[in-house]
């Protein structure tokens, strides 16, 4: 099997909090999900992220380092990772059309690892 890295981009939770109960459904979708994961062993890892961060970039003086997070037209971060085993595209495809991120307007890059 393929080792392959998919980034959770969703909209940046500073923006819009939802409530305790959708939270927790949420949560609770994750873990089912991930679960399903396991059993069918496809998980080999992930992690969400905080809501703070730096970000460094070069310049001319060499690399700079600022406060805050790395956003696509402001909007979007990166809010996790995840690590599944597949056969190929196809198969991580499949298992990740089902996961919860899409039920809260995100969405994901899918890269196979080296």
């Amino acid at each position: 099997m393929k080792t392959y890295l998919i980034l959770i981009r969703e909209p940046d939770g500073r923006s819009t909090i939802p409530s305790a109960e959708e939270t927790r459904q949420h949560q609770l979708d994750w873990k089912a999900w991930i679960g399903n994961l396991l059993e069918k062993d496809h998980w080999k890892g992930g992690a969400s992220l905080t809501l703070s961060g730096k970000v460094m970039r070069p310049t001319h003086i060499g690399p700079q380092v600022s406060e805050g997070l790395y956003q696509v037209n402001g909007q979007e971060i990166v809010g996790g990772y995840l690590l599944l085993k597949a056969t190929d595209f196809d198969e991580v495809i499949g298992l990740i059309k089902t996961c919860p991120v899409f039920d809260a307007d995100g969405f994901v890059e899918i890269r196979e690892t080296m």
